[in-house]
């Protein structure tokens, strides 16, 4: 996952890659899932940019506390 750092409080996420061994293992949604949890530990919002986290995000509307 790549991302970068806007202001003191918020990131923006741009891609997430996961090697093709792992694709279809949830790999992916781990990543973000882990993504989510640190950055509402932190009070960080994410701004989603990378196709991937957006779709999960409209899977997942418990993350809209975090993902814009």
């Amino acid at each position: 996952m790549t991302y970068s750092k806007l202001g003191d409080s918020k990131i923006i996420v741009d891609h997430t890659g996961v090697p093709e061994a792992l694709r279809k293992t949830g790999a992916g949604l781990a990543l973000a899932e882990r993504m989510v949890a640190d950055m509402r530990a932190e009070g960080w919002g994410v701004i989603a940019l990378c196709p991937f986290v957006k779709a999960q995000a409209r899977r997942h509307p418990e993350w809209a506390d975090v993902i814009e």
